[in-house]
């Protein structure tokens, strides 16, 4: 077949624009993410003397360097709207995110709809495959706290046990108050057929658009840090929490991501924009702690009905492109997630005017040495 002088040229404007966008993020990384690791050297006596103070800045350079993602999709056209319970209701509170997971746009995606949730951003901690680590990305979530968790039975034991003395560690002592989790432990397109498998021999329902989620991680994450007098643990175990005078871990957020005609955006496409603008969905759905079980198996049941009800959400998003509505709801309501144009190139501008600094600093030194 024949390629026609127009559809050659949209290929070619499409080529170049991915190339150009490509060439932009490199060049931000380059100054935003050492400028970060700069800054936070440079802050190491701020962080003896007053360590709230310091973690309190380095929230907010986090918060910009997740911006500088989103702003990658926002600039692309690929936008969110929202769906179901208003989490803004919440950001002051602690809280575990429980998020399906289908491609590695699923961060990005957050990182993008959690900007205008207040002080969230700043203040989470995520844990993520370990082969996030690696990534150019790695040394700043290193830094921030988050926690890099090895899939598969040879390593789960002592991940969970890791898990645990990380969280106790660091959670609190930085200011931590939301936690994302993905708890199905994979991809949707990598773990289905095995979940499918799982699904059939033990009698549990057939899912499609999800997975049966792991307990461990979860269970680690509800019993280290809710508050004694929520879930009945010894006092003992939980002395950071009291040191704190923390009120504990308070809600469960229970979040589902629909792509258009479930087509996921990955993160090549987030930077490389080579992908028609695209409205992503997300759902949130909050539940008091106190009503989630902490008995192993009444809470693997409890989140087993989560993953089914996240089902029976994208089924129903799927036909009618559309969520439905909330219990006591005639109508499903949906918020347009916006991000301020100006703001991102505040942010931006920072990160570049910051890079430039710091070469300056470094070419000074270099010549008075050299």
């Amino acid at each position: 077949m024949a390629v026609t002088l127009e559809q050659a040229q949209r290929v070619g404007c499409t080529c170049l624009k991915a190339l150009l966008r490509f060439a932009f993020m490199v060049a931000n990384n380059l100054v935003a993410i050492p400028s970060y690791v700069l800054y936070l050297i440079m802050l190491q006596p701020l962080r003896v003397l007053d360590s709230k103070s310091f973690w309190y800045i380095e929230g907010v350079l986090f918060k910009w360097l997740l911006a500088m993602v989103a702003s990658w999709g926002w600039w692309a056209g690929y936008s969110v709207v929202e769906w179901g319970d208003d989490v803004k209701a919440v950001s002051e509170d602690e809280a575990v995110v429980l998020v399906n997971h289908q491609a590695t746009g699923d961060v990005c995606t957050l990182m993008m709809c959690l900007q205008d949730k207040g002080t969230v951003v700043r203040q989470m901690m995520w844990v993520m495959d370990h082969i996030f680590k690696y990534t150019n990305f790695g040394i700043v979530s290193l830094i921030h706290g988050d926690f890099f968790i090895r899939q598969g039975k040879a390593h789960r034991d002592q991940q969970l046990v890791l898990l645990k003395e990380h969280l106790e560690k660091y959670y609190r002592s930085r200011n931590r108050k939301w936690i994302v989790l993905f708890p199905e432990g994979g991809f949707l397109r990598k773990r289905r057929e095995t979940s499918q498998a799982f699904a059939k021999k033990n009698n549990l329902p057939f899912l499609k658009h999800v997975t049966l989620p792991r307990l461990g991680a979860t269970q680690v994450i509800l019993k280290t840090l809710v508050a004694p007098q929520e879930n009945g643990t010894p006092a003992g175990r939980d002395a950071v929490i009291k040191e704190s005078k923390s009120k504990g871990l308070q809600w469960v957020i229970d979040t589902t991501i629909a792509y258009p005609k479930g087509d996921p955006i990955d993160i090549q496409t987030w930077i490389l924009g080579y992908r028609q603008p695209a409205v992503t969905h997300v759902h949130y759905r909050i539940f008091p702690v106190k009503d989630v079980p902490a008995e192993p198996e009444a809470l693997t049941h409890w989140l087993y009905q989560r993953f089914i009800e996240k089902e029976d959400l994208l089924t129903h998003f799927y036909e009618t492109g559309a969520f439905p509505p909330l219990q006591g709801q005639t109508k499903a309501i949906s918020r347009e997630m916006t991000l301020s144009n100006l703001w991102l190139i505040g942010i931006q501008s920072f990160a570049f005017l910051s890079g430039g600094m710091w070469y300056c600093i470094f070419q000074y030194f270099y010549h008075c040495l050299f």
